[in-house]
Formats: structure tokens, C-alpha cells, sequence
């Protein structure tokens, strides 16, 4: 059915209102913290001011790192929606959590979400006496677990005009911008919580993920703006694996109809698109960056702020241009580095910047852990001591892993790889096998291939990943498979 956000509100408002006499007797950890996870989708870590980026104005989400901490190196362990998310989720790897893909196109249709019986930090912290609220993108195939309320953007998180929305698995279809909505299903849910018990509220924001198509009141923002070339904007990577992907900016067809006609010449058409992606993208963004101060403000009105741990992040970065691509998936730092973005008053003083190497999978443990819940089965740790004042050993270097290949938009082959805190190598291990190896302290734009001119260092990295690997428990393959199966572009291979 058709209906307004305010019916929608209401709608949501009564379901909250049922008794939680179930949850009395549960052990809320003392002075446990409100938890507000704000999450975007696609968001490269240099699409915020904070950040550093000369055009894109931020001011609502850049407070969460102003008055808290930002975090310089933070990666997703697979720059891929579902498993990046369900990775979130659990402190696990996609091979662990077993969300590989996005469960889109063969071989990958049949692919379901999470597993019923995977545990989440939602689940913990509901056990402990939280009440637990979802409000946007899920992106995961299976329905929401875990949570008292949910309401959520279909699949990938459908238009971005009047989207359906699924509220506690009532289908209802909203009037307004996707964003907007979102964030007025979560102001609803925050309003409408019960009093006594704290909150975790999940934030999942649509933008900035294609199709880029930004609030009307934003439609013209940057239109006077000179959007500069990334560095590497003509490189071209060598390799197999690159020349299999389908990810030129040039060839992309989002702004057909939209001021950028295919039937220009390639070069020209490679930088219209260009700048056409840019600007919709950070235009996108603006809207988060309202709603997120939405948020905010609803803190500081109802004296929740002191006391409420805000985390900002993405499920992965994005190609703005580097070596001629757009979309994520690769192991190059614009595709798996976003921002993240913490404030605690109660205990993260302002402006704490750190340079470690932390994870998505190191964000689970890292929510428990400020809860006071105890875990021991995730991959990853909790961060919370390196924003607190703390000293503790870390990590020195982390796994990657791709998976879903074939993909017939992107067809970008299977991949791992190793990234140190000097050193990247990644491995292509379908036959062709590839191997790329970068110094990312001489060659940060990742433009120079050494693996052909280092066998020394590829062996070394190798071991090394392959250390990792057992750590994590991952039993697949160690070597090269079969060949790699044939990825025609558009549709499956026969």
C-alpha cells in the first residue's frame, strides 16, 4: 500500500508503544551508553570535510569527529555491500559469516542473508536489555534479526524518490526523499523508545550509492564548482584481471539523459562523466549530512549526547575517477578506505586522531565492548582502548578477500591480498594467476607494479597472508584453481 511518512510514523509510533515487561529482568550493564550507528553507503573515506576535501561541506557529520575521533586508516576486510555489512555486524569475515556476495546474479542468485543462527552485536546487546532500532538500508537478503523495530529500504536500497520501505514486515511505500525518510523513520523510533532501558539505533542511510540522484533542494549544489582530476585519472592498470573488469568511467550509462550523450567521443565523454559522478555524488551526501545533524540535535535536546556513543562510517569506498573507474570492489585504497568517525563525550575526549590499521570487523567488538558485553568469538577487537587514552598492541597488517566473480555488471575476478603498513600484495588466484605489489610509502596512487621486479618480497607477503589465513580459519583453496570461468558482460556465461 501507498502511504504518507506521517501515517508511516504513527504506524511505527503504536508498534513501539507495546510493554517491554519481557526485557525487565534482563542485566543492563550500568551506566551502559545510548548507541547511534550512523552507516552511508559507497562513501570513500575523502567524501567528508573532516576529512580534507576542499569542496564537499560537512559540518553535521564533521562535529562527530570534531568533538570525538576520527580515525585516519580504516578498511573493510571485502569493498562490497552485503558482506561488508554482515562484517559489521558480526566482528567476522565474509568466509566466516558466509554473506560472500551480493547475492545478485548467477552463480550467486540462490545466496541467502545471514544465517538465522549467526549471532550480531544487535543480538548481544538486545540480550543484555537493550532495545534495538533499524532504520534504512539492510542490504542483506535475509529479513532483520535482532532488532525490536525495524523499518528498511528495500534490497539495495530501491529510489531514491518515494521508496518502499519494509516496517516490521508491514510493506508500505513512503512519500519523499530516501534520506529524509530515513531520517524521519529514526528521529520516530528515538521519540517513541522506552525510557528506561538504553537504545541502539542503526542509521543506513541510501546515499551516496548509484544512481546518484540527489534531494531537489541540492539539485544544483556545485554547479559552479571546478571538480579536479584525480591524479591517475589516465592510468590504466596492467593485468588480466583489469582488462576483464568493467569498470571505465568512461563507458558508464548513468548520465546519458542527463547532459552526457553516449554518442560523444570516448575522452570527452570520460571526463563529462566524470564530473557529472562527482558532483551528484557529493550532492547525495549533503542530504546525509542534514539528517545526520537531525540526529544530533534530537541528542543534545533530550540530554542524551554525553552519554551516547555516535559512530559514522560506510560499507565501502568508491572509485571517483582513479585509473579511469568508478564502483569499489578492488584492493586499491579509494575502493576499501572510508571514513569512521566516533564521539563518546563520557569518555572519548575532542579531536583524537589515530593512524592504526582498524577494520569493519573490529567495530562489533568495539560497540560490545563500551556496552560491557563480553565476546570471544569474533575476528576482530575492540578499538575503544586507542580512543580512550590507551596504549595497547595492533595490528601491524590485515587480510582482504573478494568473491563474487562471476558478476556480469563488473565482472572484477576473485581476489585476496595482504596490506601492511608499507606494503600491499594482492593475489589473483584463478588461473591466470596475477600478483600486484605496491610500496604504498613511495607509490601511494598504487600506479607501479613490483611483483615482477620484488619475487623475494611476493614470497615473503605470501607467507605472511597465508599466516593470516590460518589465523581466520579460511579453508578454501591456497594456490591456483582452474581457470577462471568467462564473464561476457550484461549476461551469464553459457
Amino acid at each position: 500500500m501507498s502511504i504518507t511518512r506521517r501515517t508511516a510514523l504513527r504506524t511505527l509510533a503504536a508498534a513501539a508503544a507495546v510493554p517491554n515487561a519481557l526485557f525487565a529482568q534482563r542485566p543492563i550493564p550500568r551506566n551502559a551508553p545510548n548507541i547511534l550507528f550512523i552507516m552511508t553507503d559507497d562513501q570513500r573515506k575523502d567524501a567528508l570535510g573532516v576529512y580534507g576535501n576542499p569542496i564537499l561541506k560537512t559540518p553535521n557529520i564533521d562535529r562527530i569527529g570534531n568533538e570525538g575521533a576520527r580515525v585516519e586508516q580504516f578498511f573493510v576486510t571485502n569493498s562490497l555491500c552485503a558482506p561488508s555489512r554482515a562484517s559489521f555486524l558480526t566482528g567476522l569475515y565474509a568466509h566466516a559469516h558466509g554473506v560472500m556476495t551480493n547475492g545478485s546474479g548467477e552463480p550467486h542468485r540462490n545466496q541467502g542473508g545471514l544465517r538465522a543462527t549467526q549471532r550480531t552485536f544487535v543480538h548481544e546487546l538486545r540480550d543484555a536489555g537493550y532495545h534495538t532500532l533499524l532504520a534504512g538500508k539492510w542490504h542483506l537478503r535475509s529479513e532483520p534479526s535482532g532488532f525490536d523495530e525495524w523499518v528498511i529500504l528495500p534490497g539495495g536500497g530501491g529510489p531514491y524518490v518515494d521508496p518502499p520501505m519494509n516496517a516490521n514486515g508491514a510493506r508500505v511505500r513512503m512519500r519523499g526523499y530516501a534520506d529524509d525518510v530515513v531520517g524521519d523513520q529514526a528521529l520516530e523510533l528515538l521519540q517513541h523508545r522506552p525510557a528506561d532501558r538504553p537504545f541502539l539505533l542503526l542509521m543506513n542511510f541510501k546515499s551516496p550509492h548509484r544512481d546518484w540522484i540527489p534531494a531537489p533542494r541540492f539539485a544544483n549544489a556545485f554547479e559552479n564548482d571546478e571538480i579536479p582530476l584525480p591524479r591517475t585519472f589516465e592510468d590504466r592498470l596492467d593485468g588480466d584481471a583489469l582488462r576483464r573488469a568493467r569498470m571505465a568511467i568512461a563507458d558508464m550509462p548513468d548520465f546519458a539523459e542527463r547532459g552526457v550523450p553516449a554518442t560523444l567521443p570516448r575522452d570527452e565523454r570520460k571526463r563529462r562523466n566524470y564530473e557529472a559522478l562527482v558532483k551528484n555524488y557529493y550532492r547525495t551526501i549533503l542530504s546525509v549530512d542534514e539528517n545526520t545533524g537531525r540526529a544530533l540535535e534530537f541528542l543534545d535536546r533530550n540530554n542524551l549526547a554525553t552519554n551516547t556513543l555516535v559512530l559514522f562510517s560506510s560499507d565501502n569506498g568508491f572509485f571517483l575517477g582513479e585509473y579511469g573507474l568508478y564502483d569499489k570492489r578492488l584492493m586499491y585504497e579509494p575502493s576499501i578506505r572510508v571514513p569512521m568517525l566516533v564521539r563518546w563525550p563520557a569518555r572519548i575526549k575532542p579531536m583524537v586522531e589515530r593512524a592504526n590499521m582498524i577494520l569493519n570487523v573490529d567495530v562489533a567488538p568495539s560497540i560490545l565492548d563500551a556496552a560491557g558485553v563480553p565476546q570471544s568469538t569474533m575476528h576482530g577487537r575492540s578499538f575503544l582502548p586507542l580512543l580512550t587514552g590507551g596504549e595497547i598492541a595492533w595490528r601491524d597488517a590485515f587480510y582482504y578477500e573478494f568473491h563474487e566473480y562471476p558478476d556480469y555488471d563488473h565482472c572484477v575476478r576473485k581476489h585476496r591480498g595482504i596490506r601492511t603498513t608499507r606494503w600491499k600484495l594482492i593475489e589473483y588466484w584463478e588461473r591466470p594467476v596475477e600478483y600486484e605489489l605496491y610500496d604504498l610509502e613511495r607509490d601511494p596512487d598504487e600506479t607501479s607494479n613490483l611483483a615482477a621486479s620484488q619475487p623475494r618480497l611476493v614470497r615473503e607477503l605470501k607467507q605472511r597472508m597465508e599466516s593470516l589465513r590460518r589465523e581466520l580459519a579460511i579453508s578454501d583453496a591456497a594456490g591456483p584453481v582452474p581457470a577462471v570461468v568467462p564473464c561476457v558482460p550484461g549476461r551469464p556465461a553459457s
